[in-house]
């Protein structure tokens, strides 16, 4: 069984100009997902490979230890890119180069660094023992509920629940749903063969983060984990070099 590790990290930034290389506690923010890679690597002896436009990132990536020779295609370096059809063209570029195909693609997102190796171990645990499922991606419990909470506009022009079925009249009582934390992804070979272009597939699974994970979209994203982490309020370790 082979595993790919792919980090994609595009330069171009609007929310956070430099977010992936911007310093975090002191480290740029790419090098703890490269660290949780290489904890993961060792233990399952996978190849780590990175997708990047940005001859900064390349090097803020050397010197934690990840070199490559590729770089991503313009077409894939736009804001309006997928991620899926990214992450396809260095999966096909690094089975070339390394003379083999891949069972297993592991996908970190450089932005949502909060996870742990147990996480990624328990979570491809969950995958592997699951011949059906085609991909699994990392989630949180969500903060609001489409059947209690969340509400859109109708075609009548008016606003009502994004999900009414049945009279729901208590959060405790509604549908569990989740919160996708973009913090990483595992994909099986074959889900990038049935031309998927979302995370999305019919056989999607989930792993349920036991603890506090999220994305850093904004600028107030960012300095609230650098204070988590400076100040050591994080109850799990994200970087231990």
């Amino acid at each position: 069984m082979t595993t790919l590790i792919t980090i994609c990290a595009r330069g171009g930034s609007k929310g956070i100009p430099g977010k992936n290389i911007k310093l975090l506690n002191g480290i740029p923010l790419i090098a703890y997902t490269i660290w949780i890679a290489q904890q993961f690597a060792k233990q399952h002896n996978a190849d780590i490979a990175i997708s990047t436009d940005d001859e900064d990132i390349k090097q803020a990536a050397l010197e934690f230890g990840l070199h490559t020779t590729y770089t991503r295609p313009a077409l894939f370096a736009t804001d309006t890119a997928g991620k899926i059809d990214t992450i396809f063209d260095l999966l096909v570029y690094e089975e070339n180069n390394q003379g083999k195909k891949y069972d297993y693609i592991l996908d970190l997102d450089v932005t949502s660094p909060l996870r742990t190796i147990a996480d990624l171990n328990a979570a491809f645990k969950i995958i592997e023992e699951n011949s059906e499922a085609l991909n699994l991606f990392s989630v949180n419990p969500a903060a609001r509920n489409p059947y209690f909470n969340m509400v859109e506009k109708k075609e009548t022009g008016f606003y009502d629940l994004v999900k009414r079925e049945g009279a729901i009249l208590s959060r405790q009582t509604a549908p569990q749903v989740f919160d996708l934390n973009a913090s990483f992804y595992f994909y099986k070979r074959a889900f990038f063969e049935q031309n998927n272009k979302t995370v999305f597939s019919q056989r999607s699974l989930i792993y349920l983060m036991p603890h506090l994970c999220f994305d850093l979209d904004h600028p107030i994203d960012f300095e609230f984990l650098d204070f988590l982490l400076t100040n050591n309020k994080l109850e799990f370790a994200i970087w231990k070099y």
